[in-house]
C-alpha cells in the first residue's frame, strides 16, 4: 500500500483498516474525472471482460474514474467484419451499451488501419489484389455499416490510424498501394456520410518527433484545404520515461492546435522499463521484440522508479493543463498495469496509474495534483 494517497484510504474504507476510526480529511477531488471536469475528458481503453462484467475490479475503476471510453479491439475490422458480407456486432453493441449506461463519451477505434484487417479485404477469390474500385467499395460498405449502426451514439471515430512512416511520408499499406494516397480522404468522407454529427480523428504515434509531425501537419492541411471533415488529431501518447521532452510535447500540441483542429491524447501510457524495444516507436508489429536484459522489474517496481513514474505523469499533465483549451480528451490505454499491452512474456511493465490489484499508485496522486496547474 506504499504511496497510496490518504484520500484513497477513505474511499476504500470498507477494505482498508483504520479509516473508520481515523478518517483523513478531504483534500480535493477523489476521481480523475472530477479533477479535470473543467479541462478535458478523461478516458480509458476498456477490454471485453470489463464491459461484459467479468472484471469487477476494472469495471469499478472505469465507472468511478473515467467519463470517456475507447475499445481495445471490438470495433477493429477483424472483430466486427471478419468475413465478406458478415458483420458481428455482439461485442461492439455491449461496449456501446456499457458507455451509455455509465453516461460516458463513447469513442470508436478504428475504421481504417493496416493492422488487424483481414487479408480478404484486399484480395479477390484467387488471392490477388483487388482493384481500386473494389477496395473503395469495401471500405465504404464497412464504414457506412459500422458508423451508421452507432450514429448518434458514438461521439467520435478514429477514422484513419497510423498512416505515416517515421519520416512523415505515407506508409505503404495495402490501402495506399491499391487505392492511392487519397484513401485517407475517402475514409473521412465516408465516415462523415455515415454520421454527419460524429467527431472524426486522425490517430498516430510518435507525432512528437519533428519529421513525423511535419508529415501529419501536411496531411491535415491537405484535408482541410479539400474541405474534408476532420475534427481532431490523436496523439497516441505511448511515451517513455525520457521521451518526449516537454518541449516536444508542447510544440506538438501547439502545432496541431494552430491548424484549427482539436488535440486528443488517445492511448496514454508510460513505459517504465529501460530499452524494452529495439525501435523507438509504438509500432504494434515491433512491440514484442524486447531487448535483452530489459525485464528488470519482475518482482515489482522499485520505489525509486515508482517515484520517477509519478514525476513523469505529473509533468505530462501539467503540460496538458497548460494547453487545456486545445485538448479535448486524455485517454489512458488500459485500466491497471496488468491490462497493458506493454506487458509480454519477456517484459513485465507498470505503465498506468493503478497497479495490478487496482490500487492507485503515486502517479495517480501526481495526476490529481497537476489539475491545479503549474
Amino acid at each position: 500500500m506504499n504511496g497510496i494517497p490518504a484520500l484513497w484510504c477513505c474511499l476504500f474504507a470498507g477494505l482498508l483498516a483504520g479509516c473508520a476510526t481515523n478518517p483523513a480529511p478531504p483534500v480535493g477531488p477523489v476521481t480523475l474525472k472530477q479533477a479535470y471536469q473543467h479541462d478535458f475528458l478523461i478516458g480509458v481503453a476498456v477490454n471485453q471482460a470489463q464491459f461484459e462484467g467479468r472484471d469487477p475490479r476494472g469495471d469499478a475503476l472505469i465507472r468511478a474514474q473515467f467519463n470517456s471510453i475507447s475499445p481495445e479491439n471490438v470495433l477493429k475490422w477483424e472483430s466486427v467484419h471478419p468475413q465478406p458480407g458478415r458483420f458481428d456486432f455482439s461485442a461492439a453493441d455491449a461496449y456501446v451499451r456499457f458507455g451509455e449506461q455509465n453516461h460516458q463519451a463513447v469513442i470508436g477505434h478504428t475504421l481504417v488501419w493496416h493492422s488487424q484487417t483481414p487479408a480478404w479485404v484486399f484480395q479477390d477469390a484467387a488471392g490477388r489484389p483487388v482493384s481500386r474500385e473494389v477496395l473503395l467499395q469495401r471500405m465504404r460498405e464497412h464504414i457506412l455499416t459500422v458508423v451508421g449502426r452507432y450514429r448518434g451514439r458514438i461521439k467520435g471515430w478514429d477514422v484513419v490510424n497510423e498512416a505515416l512512416n517515421e519520416d512523415g511520408t505515407l506508409r505503404e499499406s495495402p490501402w495506399k498501394r491499391i487505392i492511392g494516397p487519397d484513401y485517407i480522404e475517402k475514409a473521412f468522407q465516408y465516415a462523415h456520410e455515415a454520421d454527419p454529427q460524429a467527431e472524426l480523428h486522425y490517430n498516430d504515434f510518435s507525432l512528437e518527433n519533428e519529421p513525423k509531425r511535419n508529415g501529419a501537419i501536411a496531411l491535415i492541411k491537405k484535408l482541410k484545404a479539400e474541405g474534408i471533415p476532420i475534427t481532431a488529431v490523436g496523439l497516441q501518447g505511448h511515451v517513455k520515461m525520457d521521451w518526449p521532452t516537454m518541449a516536444q510535447e508542447e510544440a506538438t500540441i501547439t502545432a496541431f492546435a494552430d491548424l484549427g483542429v482539436k488535440v486528443m491524447i488517445t492511448e496514454l501510457d508510460v513505459d517504465v522499463v529501460p530499452a524494452t524495444q529495439q525501435n523507438h516507436s509504438a509500432d504494434i508489429a515491433l512491440n514484442g521484440r524486447a531487448a535483452a536484459g530489459a525485464n528488470i522489474f519482475t518482482n515489482g517496481l522499485s520505489a525509486a522508479r515508482q517515484q520517477a513514474l509519478a514525476q513523469r505523469y505529473g509533468e505530462l499533465f501539467r503540460v496538458f493543463v497548460k494547453h487545456r483549451a486545445a485538448i479535448a480528451r486524455v485517454t489512458f490505454w488500459g485500466v491497471t498495469d496488468g491490462d497493458s499491452w506493454l506487458n509480454s512474456p519477456g517484459r513485465v511493465n507498470y505503465p498506468l496509474l493503478f497497479d495490478r490489484q487496482g490500487r492507485p499508485k503515486p502517479a495517480f496522486e501526481q495526476v490529481l495534483r497537476a489539475a491545479d496547474g503549474p
